[in-house]
């Protein structure tokens, strides 16, 4: 029997960001560990974490073809049995390209198929209900694709109360933070008053020297890192996280952390909504509106510093969302979703 061959088409960057490729990544892991060969197709511009999970598991980094043409020859010169496409940006027509090249496209949407004709979507947003053809689609959470070192990570259990004087609290905001949220919700989080140990994911060196300037108040500290291969065991130590409404969410499920998320982008707003109304997360609204100047700007803060205080100070809630959060997502979504491509292999015809 033949060597499995899958190929990735995503991109990462400074100002993309990096989620396209985790969840790739994660997607990659799964299909290696049951003895395929895998490459990504595309571009890794000015990330070198990203760059050195590629390299660190030993998948090659290929140039990404733009053009539905492209994609199914590239297809082609590389045998590939599978193509899975995590990109908003490439031309919708691809899809229907690899498929009338005979390999099996599988298409990582969120909550818009784009008009693309694959064999398989896939969104593991909460709640997704994606529109897409009968039997095609694998929706909701529990097919979230999550990386080895996250899996790992996860407690046998979510976490109990536990009463802290100085609660650590952890902020990221994807790989690149693309959008500049991190000084916002740093001045945030320390604008409470409340005390805290504070570390800060810093992806880009400008958010780094804003950061520099946010003097911490009395009973806090504020520790900026770089992106790190530690994030699990950083989530797993943090009293509270607040990070992004991304692909870091469910991440933070799976791990039971107690989280408080904002949305920073457009298309992360449904996907929001749905975690913070069932109560996985607790929400903070929308960047834009928090780093408003004026009235409303103040409000939004406002009403977030509330929030951020009622988790600082008790573990009650900080646990409630813990529990809810872990019971979501259990870490088994990639192998569902290669599961499912398998068997659609299998029912292809010769």
């Amino acid at each position: 029997m033949s060597t499995l061959r899958v190929g990735l088409r995503c991109d990462a960057g400074p100002r993309r960001g990096v989620g396209h490729l985790v969840r790739c990544l994660a997607l990659g892991e799964e299909f290696l560990a049951r003895g395929a060969s895998v490459e990504v197709f595309g571009t890794v511009e000015r990330v070198g974490w990203a760059g050195a999970q590629l390299a660190a598991r030993g998948i090659p980094l290929r140039p990404g073809p733009q053009t539905p043409r492209d994609l199914a020859g590239t297809a082609r010169r590389h045998a590939l049995d599978v193509m899975v496409l995590d990109s908003y940006e490439l031309d919708p027509a691809g899809a229907g390209a690899l498929r009338q090249a005979g390999v099996l496209t599988l298409a990582v949407v969120d909550g818009d198929t784009r008009g693309q004709d694959a064999d398989l979507y896939l969104d593991q947003n909460f709640g997704a209900s994606t529109a897409a053809p009968a039997g095609r689609l694998l929706a909701g959470s529990a097919y979230a694709l999550l990386r080895d070192s996250v899996v790992a990570a996860r407690p046998a259990a979510p976490r109990p109360p536990t009463a802290v004087r100085r609660p650590r609290v952890l902020a990221f905001f994807g790989g690149t933070d693309a959008v500049g949220a991190a000084p916002v919700l740093t001045r945030m989080l320390l604008a409470t008053g409340h005390p805290m140990d504070l570390t800060v994911v810093v992806g880009r060196p400008e958010v780094e020297a804003e950061l520099a300037a946010v003097p911490p108040g009395r009973g806090q500290s504020l520790r900026p890192v770089p992106p790190t291969d530690e994030l699990p065991a950083l989530i797993g130590a943090a009293d509270l996280v607040v990070s992004a409404a991304g692909t870091s969410t469910w991440e933070l499920c799976c791990l039971g952390a107690p989280s408080a998320l904002v949305c920073v982008v457009d298309n992360q707003r449904e996907s929001y909504r749905r975690v913070v109304e069932a109560g996985l997360v607790a929400g903070l609204g929308e960047l834009p509106e928090l780093a408003a100047a004026g009235m409303p700007g103040r409000a939004a803060r406002a009403a977030a510093a509330r929030t951020l205080t009622g988790l600082l100070s008790s573990p009650e809630r900080r646990t409630a969302l813990s529990a809810r959060a872990w019971s979501t997502v259990d870490g088994l979504g990639r192998g569902r979703v290669v599961d499912a491509v398998l068997a659609a292999l299998a029912a292809a015809p010769a």
